[in-house]
């Protein structure tokens, strides 16, 4: 599992622009689409693992799984046991820190819903003129 490095251990805030900078790691945690999908689920309330594999339409159990233990390994999510009920259940919520991300996943998921029209048309274009190319491409080395 790849996960910020311990080793990382000043306060320096990083460069991620930088090959060797361990906010890579971060950056591909949240920038996961089931990260961003369990963050916004985990945003509104916490959740059971139950309630939240059907809040996300589509992630496996596995997933889901690996998913929450990279989120709580980084303090994003807390991890609960509610030993208090019978049976005990356990319990998923956003830390403090994971709070602080919300906010811009939130703006990226709104963007893709808004604009998935647009990229949908891109990618319909991209692939005509892929497809436009090779055949183009089929007919010189057929004649030639």
């Amino acid at each position: 599992m790849e996960t910020i490095s311990s080793a990382a251990t000043n306060d320096d805030p990083g460069d991620a622009y930088c090959e060797t900078c361990p906010c890579r790691d971060v950056l591909d945690l949240v920038g996961s689409k089931w990260s961003v999908l369990v963050i916004g689920r985990l945003q509104e309330q916490p959740h059971r693992f139950g309630e939240l594999n059907r809040a996300v339409p589509g992630i496996t159990q596995k997933m889901l799984t690996q998913t929450l233990r990279r989120l709580e390994h980084d303090g994003l999510v807390k991890r609960e046991v509610l030993g208090h009920m019978r049976p005990p259940r356990v319990e998923y919520s956003l830390t403090e820190l994971g709070v602080t991300i919300t906010e811009p996943l939130e703006a990226i998921r709104v963007w893709s819903e808004q604009y998935l029209p647009q990229v949908r048309a891109a990618r319909r274009h991209h692939e005509a003129a892929e497809a436009a190319l090779a055949e183009t491409a089929a007919e010189t080395t057929v004649s030639g």
